[in-house]
């Protein structure tokens, strides 16, 4: 049987192939955009399905977690800010995906979870790499990453050379599709599409979103105390619809970084598109495929995502910073970036 391909599964915007080869070709962090801006690099980090990436490298209860970072996203921030040995952190660890990916790059790595369930898994995950060879040195502690300084211990205070991370999307992410069948009838529901209990609220998912930015900023301000001079955050985020408004957490994430006293040095765009011959073919779940179908079928000309950004942060001396160059950086980082996808 022939089916019509949904306009929901078509490429996201054709490419030329010069744009496709240099994807992963990255300016110098110094090097100026033509606009005088700060560099925006391309990171082709999703060639192979999210799936393909964890086989045989995470336990099999990871996937029931909501929002799991991307391996290939973790994997190349580690690549290229880091060097084997250094520190690497993650303050909302999750499966501990963070973790496993600069374990399997020789990489120290520390995380804390909030819900203790999650925190078991990455556990299981770092066991994991040990069992696949690899003689870790990675720890997951369990508490609330809004206190972070009173989790770690000081030997990691003002050694940690990289943090990665993600906020928490609360009510916006997507789950597993279970799909029955009875008299002839398909019925799909979804499970795994809450991060714990909607009745925690110490669980920064749950707060709404204007606290939630104002946890983040608490979070990142632990994050610059125990970073090393020199150290970086990168935190992968996307924007999100609620009822059909675009809600532009990439800048507000860049203002809760220089609140808590760090320096933006980057605005990256993480694929989560395979690149084909000429074109970008988004990975949407049945959700958001079918949250876009609908869209459409009302007259909105939304598009499946096909990238997070990736904004970069580094911890500066005070006597260092370039007070109006800081300036400058935040008008040109809290513009939004053009997008490829609505």
């Amino acid at each position: 049987m022939t089916t019509t391909p949904s306009p929901a599964d078509e490429p996201t915007m054709p490419l030329s192939r010069a744009f496709i080869d240099a994807l992963d070709t990255e300016p110098p962090v110094d090097a100026p955009t033509a606009d005088g801006g700060l560099p925006v690099s391309i990171w082709a980090t999703a060639q192979i399905s999210p799936a393909a990436q964890r086989k045989g490298r995470y336990v099999p209860e990871s996937t029931a977690h909501p929002a799991k970072m991307l391996p290939a996203v973790a994997a190349h921030a580690i690549e290229h800010y880091t060097e084997p040995g250094d520190l690497v952190l993650d303050p909302m660890c999750g499966i501990g995906t963070t973790l496993v990916e600069a374990i399997d790059l020789e990489r120290r790595a520390v995380g804390v979870e909030y819900e203790p369930h999650w925190a078991d898994i990455a556990r299981a995950n770092l066991r994991f790499a040990c069992e696949r060879g690899h003689d870790h040195d990675g720890e997951v502690v369990r508490g609330d990453a809004r206190q972070l300084e009173t989790l770690l211990s000081g030997e990691y205070v003002g050694k940690v050379a990289l943090v990665v991370t993600s906020p928490p999307y609360g009510p916006s992410v997507h789950g597993l599709v279970s799909t029955d069948r009875e008299a002839g009838v398909d019925k799909v529901s979804k499970r795994h599409y809450r991060y714990g209990s909607a009745l925690d609220r110490g669980n920064l998912a749950n707060i709404g979103h204007h606290r939630l930015l104002t946890g983040f900023t608490r979070i990142l301000t632990a994050c610059a105390r125990v970073l090393r001079p020199g150290g970086y955050v990168a935190i992968t985020v996307r924007p999100w619809r609620e009822h059909a408004e675009l809600i532009d957490l990439p800048s507000q994430v860049i203002n809760c970084g220089i609140a808590a006293g760090l320096v933006p040095v980057e605005r990256c765009v993480a694929l989560l598109a395979r690149v084909a011959e000429n074109d970008l073919v988004a990975r949407g779940s049945f959700f958001q495929r079918d949250f876009i179908r609908k869209q459409r079928e009302a007259g909105l000309p939304l598009h499946l995502i096909a990238h997070e950004d990736v904004i970069v942060f580094r911890k500066v001396a005070p006597h260092v910073v370039d007070h109006a160059s800081s300036r400058t950086a935040e008008k040109q980082l809290a513009a939004p970036v053009s997008r490829r996808t609505a």
